[in-house]
């Protein structure tokens, strides 16, 4: 499914909707100069191009799904949702602003895609700098935790 999430201060997150509790962030200088995602308990963050409205895909898969031909930059991470309700939102979003997504509870792989695109269908702020991105996030359940691992590093280092 497709959302549009504003992404202010360059960022989202999908996280558990009552397990995670306000920690660091998870970015740490390698989160943010190699991973582009942040990790912690039950919340993981993704490092957006812009401050701007973006577009998110998420998807439930019974199995890794394969790895996007057209991704730039494609990372996988753990994500655990014991209460079976993952939020989608931007920093600054309020809770009637967030998208609600139903899984099953469990522990996630979440794989991060890059994929480069034109403007969401949205209104988009014109005076922001950066690329646009579609930013899709494929779900599968994982019985064992797994480090965070760059499948394919994007290019360059992003303004911001």
């Amino acid at each position: 499914m497709r959302y549009l999430v504003h992404a202010e201060q360059r960022q989202f997150s999908l996280r558990d909707k009552d397990a995670w509790r306000p920690g660091d962030g998870g970015w740490t200088d390698e989160a943010v100069s190699v991973h582009r995602v942040a990790v912690e308990p039950s919340s993981l963050s993704v490092a957006t191009a812009r401050s701007d409205w973006v577009e998110v895909d998420v998807s439930v898969d019974a199995a890794a799904p394969p790895v996007l031909p057209d991704a730039s930059h494609v990372v996988e991470a753990d994500l655990d949702v014991p209460g079976g309700e993952a939020t989608l939102a931007g920093p600054a979003d309020y809770a009637r602003q967030e998208h609600r997504i139903a899984v099953p509870p469990g522990r996630y792989r979440v794989r991060v895609s890059y994929v480069e695109s034109g403007p969401p269908d949205a209104e988009w702020h014109d005076h922001e700098f950066g690329e646009h991105f579609r930013y899709v996030l494929d779900l599968w359940p994982s019985a064992e935790a797994a480090p965070v691992a760059v499948l394919r590093q994007g290019a360059g280092v992003w303004d911001g």
